[in-house]
C-alpha cells in the first residue's frame, strides 16, 4: 500500500508545525481503484483519439475556422492534432495506471475545464483559432468534469474507508496505533 513519510514544516501564520504528505511508492498493481483510474483515461483518451483522427481525415486546414465538423464538434488541423496528442497522453496513463493516471486525470481535467472558459471568452473572435463552437465548449467543460471525478475517485472524500491509502496517509496516528497495536498482539 501507499506509504508516507510526515515533515515537519512551520507555518508562517501560526508559528505551528503541519506534517506534509509524502508519497514513496504507487498504489499496489492490483488495488481496485487502478482499474477506476484506467478506465477513465483510457474511454476519454478513445474518444479524443477518434474524433482527432476524424478531423484529421476531412483535409482540412490547420487553423481553419470554416465550420468542419467531427462527431457533431467543430475541428479544424490544430485542433485535431491536438486531441491526438491529449488522446494518446491518456492511454499512456492509462497504461502506467496507478497515481500517475489519477494524477493525469485530474490535471488534465482541470485544463479541459479552463480551456472551456478560454475559448468561451473567444467564440465568434478572430482568435478562436481551433475553430470552437458552444458545443465545443461544453464538450470541453462535460470532458474536464469526467476526468476530474475520475481522477479524485478514492483520493477526495469525507468518508474515505479505513483501509484507503489516502485515508491512511492523511490519519499517521491512526495507522501507528494500528501497528502498535499489531506489535502488542504478536508479543
Amino acid at each position: 500500500m501507499a506509504s508516507h513519510t510526515a515533515h515537519s514544516g512551520h507555518s508562517a501564520h501560526s508559528g505551528m508545525s503541519r506534517p506534509r504528505i509524502v508519497f514513496d511508492e504507487a498504489l499496489p498493481v492490483d488495488h481496485r481503484l487502478n482499474r477506476v483510474y484506467r478506465i477513465g483515461a483510457g474511454l476519454m483518451g478513445l474518444f479524443l483519439l477518434a474524433f482527432g483522427i476524424l478531423g484529421l481525415t476531412d483535409n482540412i486546414g490547420f487553423f481553419d475556422t470554416g465550420g468542419n465538423s467531427a462527431i457533431g464538434l467543430n475541428t479544424n488541423g490544430a485542433l485535431s492534432v491536438l486531441s491526438i496528442c491529449v488522446g494518446l497522453l491518456l492511454f499512456v496513463g492509462m497504461v502506467i495506471g496507478g497515481n500517475f493516471a489519477s494524477t493525469l486525470n485530474m490535471v488534465l481535467g482541470v485544463l479541459f475545464i479552463l480551456n472551456g472558459f478560454l475559448f468561451l471568452g473567444l467564440l465568434d473572435t478572430a482568435s478562436d483559432f481551433l475553430a470552437f463552437k458552444i458545443q465545443n465548449v461544453l464538450f470541453s467543460f462535460v470532458v474536464g468534469l469526467v476526468l476530474m471525478v475520475f481522477g479524485m475517485y478514492g483520493r477526495v472524500s469525507t468518508n474515505l474507508p479505513h483501509d484507503n491509502p489516502y485515508w491512511r496517509a492523511r490519519h499517521p496516528e491512526a495507522e501507528q496505533r494500528a501497528v502498535t497495536a499489531a506489535d502488542d498482539q504478536v508479543r
